[in-house]
């Protein structure tokens, strides 16, 4: 997730300077020193980033429930596959021994690899295990959500 920061800023710097919105501001755009800045409240912080790795709403709920049914997720059923789904997604895949790493809830390389070897494992994917989320996994992703897991 770092990286991903890193490389957003990285190229939202190099538009900025390109356009030359970074390269002529100075003092004279700086804020006066009277303004504060204000710092938010823990409820007005954004939370982590969904990742649904081409999962609509419909098939992440679907997700969400069979990582219920399994007993890997107790959070609520709405379709956004955050930091909970994927921390028990990382238990599950780390209990099989497919070597998710950190159950974080990030979805770094370590994950991809370890839901690849599980779509290839209970899906016959067929998937390069490369933790590349890249079209075939996506694909493969949906295709094992095609069952409704919530009924």
């Amino acid at each position: 997730m770092r990286a991903l920061t890193k490389a957003l800023v990285g190229v939202i710097a190099a538009v900025g300077v390109a356009t030359g919105g970074l390269a002529t501001a100075g003092t004279a755009v700086a804020a006066p020193a009277a303004v504060q800045q204000q710092t938010p409240s823990a409820g007005a912080v954004a939370p982590l980033a969904v990742v649904n790795l081409g999962l609509n709403t419909t098939r992440a709920k679907r997700w969400q429930c069979f990582m219920q049914k399994v007993d890997y997720y107790t959070g609520k059923i709405d379709g956004q596959l955050g930091t909970n789904s994927w921390k028990g997604a990382q238990a599950l895949f780390n209990d099989l021994g497919l070597g998710a790493g950190a159950e974080d809830g990030v979805v770094g390389p370590q994950t991809v690899s370890a839901l690849q070897k599980y779509l290839n494992r209970f899906a016959n994917a067929g998937l390069a295990v490369d933790g590349v989320a890249g079209s075939k996994t996506q694909q493969a992703f949906w295709d094992f959500n095609s069952v409704d897991f919530c009924r």
